[in-house]
């Protein structure tokens, strides 16, 4: 039998196996869209401050972009919420004026704010004049379409040549329309062609393929050419500028190119702004220079939003029925202890622009409707949130200007007729808003309901700073009670409004209920 001999040796034990790497999740993606910083205005004291003034505006862009928002499953940042856009995307049924004369009418009305039992709403509309579609004047339009790289996605190239083709579907044998389009460089599709060219102008549009860089400033400067090339005097001449914004060849710095726009707008060329996509969008280029260039700005998420702008609302975008239209509303310390002035954040003005012809300001284009709103705490009233001053004279608060008493405001209003020329002088209507004006909550009109609803919804959005306790579902709520005799019912707006304000509270519910875990957690 053979021996084994035992060495006394070991055998190295093996090492254990490394941990497995932790699961690898998907990388939210880079946030690189752009938006403004935004401060709510704050609560001004009456006797103090008794003046606010602002500049309109028509821009409805920010309630189609946070609408892409929540349809995506996410809350909106808050500086993508501007609150007038919000409000002014609705149709409220103000009655018109009764000719071009005096292109739009007045309406106030003063209810309880629905956030806050112990202050009112101050609602303060104008209706713009609305030509029948023989009226309206030819339109000499200049289509600037990005078809840089970023512009690949369905919804932006792919959605600005299906929107545009509904408005080339719209315009006459009067009308002229060019395609310029900008990448790297800068191109003119198609030379100024009568608008009952449809399928020449439809062609063109198919032809448009995204790639390249985005010099969106050459592509504004050859657009204007193109628009001057084919001025129509006295008819609509507009740029519609249709992109993401992302400009990253030439001039990118938005205060460079706004100074460009408001350089060539004094050659009577309006410039309007479609903006389409995410990821990369720069909606503080597109409001911003849209304002500057007397014109309106529109995000374009789907295509009935299109027709909504292109084709429902055509003589709003494209005709200008008042310009640099300023308003400013003197309160009556006597009555008035505080105000703010709900969003038009970027819109206030200087008490002194007022007078100034020389200070820029909106514009109201045909049928364009207009609503501005105040919260406003009486004298007395428990809804005051500033305390008095220890040192200071309440004496206006708590006196009565003889004859002025039952006097709650004086709203004055400026513009300029667009025929009367850009030196023109301003022209002023002046109304008395009346202290005993207010009604009570049973008793507003199903429009003061809805907007009061949207400006709340606005308002929580932006974090709720003066909204206290009241929640989206209370929003939908007060929009629901305004639905049966709303204008908007037939277009459908208050019943989508509603839903996206019940989908927000949802999202609202689910980020918090994430937040908590994740402090457990």
């Amino acid at each position: 039998m053979s021996s084994v001999a035992v060495t006394g040796s070991r055998v190295p034990a093996l090492a254990p196996p490394p941990p497995p790497p932790p699961p690898a999740y998907p990388s939210a993606p880079e946030e690189r869209e752009r938006y403004e910083a935004l401060k709510a205005n704050p609560v001004f004291v009456a006797a103090e401050t008794p003046v606010s003034t602002f500049s309109i505006d028509v821009d409805t862009g920010a309630y189609s972009n946070v609408r892409r928002f929540l349809n995506e499953g996410r809350l909106p940042p808050a500086d993508a919420v501007r609150v007038e856009e919000l409000i002014n995307y609705f149709d409220y049924a103000y009655a018109g004026p009764q000719d071009r004369k005096t292109p739009f009418a007045l309406h106030t009305e003063l209810g309880p704010s629905p956030w806050n039992s112990n202050t009112e709403l101050l609602a303060i509309g104008i209706q713009g004049w609305k030509p029948a579609d023989a009226a309206i004047r030819p339109s000499n339009l200049v289509f600037l379409v990005d078809v840089s790289g970023s512009m690949m996605d369905p919804n932006k190239l792919p959605l600005v040549k299906a929107s545009l083709k509904l408005l080339a579907t719209e315009l006459t044998a009067k009308d002229r329309i060019s395609l310029v389009v900008y990448a790297g460089r800068t191109e003119v599709v198609l030379e100024p062609t009568p608008g009952d060219q449809t399928a020449t102008i439809v062609a063109a549009l198919d032809r448009l393929e995204a790639g390249g860089s985005t010099n969106g400033a050459g592509g504004i400067q050859l657009a204007y050419a193109m628009a001057e090339k084919a001025f129509i005097p006295g008819g609509n001449n507009r740029v519609l500028l249709a992109t993401d914004g992302d400009f990253n060849v030439g001039i990118s710095d938005i205060r460079q190119l706004k100074s460009l726009v408001e350089n060539k707008r004094r050659s009577g060329v309006a410039l309007s702004t479609l903006g389409y996509g995410g990821g990369n969008y720069n909606d503080a280029l597109m409001e911003q220079i849209a304002d500057v260039g007397n014109g309106h700005y529109s995000y374009i998420d789907t295509l009935n939003e299109a027709r909504r702008v292109l084709v429902d609302e055509r003589a709003s975008a494209l005709e200008t029925i008042a310009k640099d239209v300023k308003i400013q509303v003197e309160f009556n310390p006597a009555v008035v202890a505080e105000y703010r002035l709900i969003g038009y954040e970027n819109r206030v003005l200087n008490r002194e622009d007022f007078n100034n012809d020389a200070i820029d300001a909106g514009d109201i284009g045909a049928g364009h409707r207009v609503t501005a709103l105040y919260e406003i705490a009486r004298v007395g009233s428990d809804g005051a949130k500033v305390d008095p001053l220890r040192y200071g004279n309440d004496k206006a608060a708590s006196s009565k200007p003889a004859g002025k008493a039952s006097e709650l405001a004086f709203l004055r209003l400026r513009y300029k007729h667009p025929d009367d020329g850009e030196a023109a002088k301003s022209r002023l209507i002046e109304r008395v808003i009346g202290a005993g004006d207010a009604v009570a909550a049973n008793q507003t009109s199903p429009g003061f309901k809805l907007a009061a609803a949207v400006a709340a919804y606005g308002q929580i959005l932006r974090g709720g700073a003066y909204t206290d306790r009241y929640a989206f579902r209370d929003a939908a709520a007060l929009a629901q009670s305004a639905l049966a005799a709303s204008a908007d019912q037939a277009s459908g707006r208050t019943a989508e409004f509603i839903e996206l304000a019940k989908l927000a509270g949802g999202l609202q519910s689910r980020q918090a209920s994430n937040t908590v875990r994740e402090g457990v957690d």
